[in-house]
């Protein structure tokens, strides 16, 4: 493993995509119910998650979520059952938001499969993405091939949100996201980006002008420019935001290495600076969900306890970002690699 962070445009290996859409192809599901449960926040089954409204729906989701890029994307003759175990105590903690993309390698295909044998196909809320290049002036089968190939795979008739991969073609595949929300097999479309700060008032002029859904950005007690721009434009507007990379790719945890989470964090819940980390974004009041990533079915469990207790207020965010300041490191998260000692391989994206 290399010091140089993959692009998630360059590292997909192509052969074999189409094969697996095919095997991937099952009965087709309806829309998942949103899982948030009643305003006040109790998740099915009576226990007391934090869970956020989708801005202007009522619609309302568990606060934590499952990302899958790289985690999920294992060939089908690779060992896979940490994925499965994954997704079970995701959804075993009361997490029901998954998400993924056409451009994960197989994670769309593997979500498909396991949340089949789970029996959960219809009861998550699914996102995806669309990522394609083409002549949209006069053909849209590029996208729309895309968009049938992701439904097959995950096995669903249609998907709670569709965004457009890193802003890549917005302005000609968000028409596109809308005719097939108008026609009911998508619920919410928008767009997103993990490269922030970089992108981030692309993402605000979208916010601002694009009669978005849903954004997803990178937001995390050491990236926090979502704070300035993003997620008051994304107040003002009434757009959803979902979080991609809040634990820094595991860099966060690499960071604070064996030491225990500090003893005032255990004020508002934290046992583990899984929560620790997760707990300082779900607590801004504009995030609606956060999508850690594992490969460790323990991890999923510490990620998703992260929805339990108490939030910190102002003061103790304040607090838990001039702790990590004063750890050597943490200054220099966005020059360490991605999943430091971590090798992904035995997939399309490999790492």
């Amino acid at each position: 493993m290399t010091a140089e962070r993959p692009s998630r445009r360059k590292v997909i290996k192509v052969a074999g995509a189409g094969a697996l859409a095919a095997a991937s192809a099952g009965a087709l599901g309806g829309t998942a119910a949103a899982s948030g449960g009643a305003p006040g926040g109790r998740a099915p089954g009576g226990r007391d998650l934090v869970t956020r409204e989708i801005p202007g729906t009522g619609e309302r989701v568990p606060a934590v979520g499952l990302g899958t890029f790289m985690t999920f994307d294992k060939l089908p003759h690779a060992p896979r059952g940490h994925i499965k175990e994954v997704m079970s105590r995701f959804w075993e903690g009361g997490g029901r938001v998954v998400d993924t993309s056409a451009l994960y390698g197989t994670s769309e295909a593997n979500v498909g499969e396991f949340a089949r044998e789970l029996g959960i196909t219809d009861r998550l809320f699914l996102t995806d993405k669309s990522w394609a290049c083409g002549e949209f002036f006069n053909d849209d089968s590029h996208a729309v091939r895309q968009f049938e190939q992701s439904l097959r795979r995950l096995r669903r008739s249609r998907l709670d949100a569709v965004q457009v991969h890193s802003l890549t073609n917005a302005p000609m595949i968000l028409p596109i996201l809308r005719r097939l929300k108008r026609e009911g097999r998508i619920r919410y479309l928008g767009v997103t980006h993990h490269e922030i700060p970089e992108q981030a008032p692309a993402v605000e002029r979208w916010i601002r002008t694009g009669d978005l859904d849903v954004v997803q950005v990178r937001y995390s007690i050491f990236m926090r420019e979502a704070e300035r721009r993003i997620l008051p434009a994304a107040a003002d507007h009434g757009t959803a935001v979902m979080v991609n990379m809040p634990l820094e790719k595991a860099r966060l945890h690499a960071v604070v290495g064996d030491r225990g989470v500090p003893g005032f964090a255990r004020e508002f819940g934290c046992e583990t600076w899984a929560q620790f980390f997760l707990k300082y974004v779900i607590s801004h009041p504009g995030v609606t969900c956060v999508l850690p990533a594992t490969t460790n079915p323990a991890h999923a469990e510490e990620n998703v306890a992260a929805m339990r207790g108490p939030l910190p207020d102002r003061a103790a965010r304040r607090r838990m970002v001039r702790y990590m300041e004063s750890i050597p490191g943490f200054s220099g998260i966005d020059s360490a690699p991605w999943y430091p000692g971590k090798v992904f391989k035995d997939g399309l994206v490999e790492l």
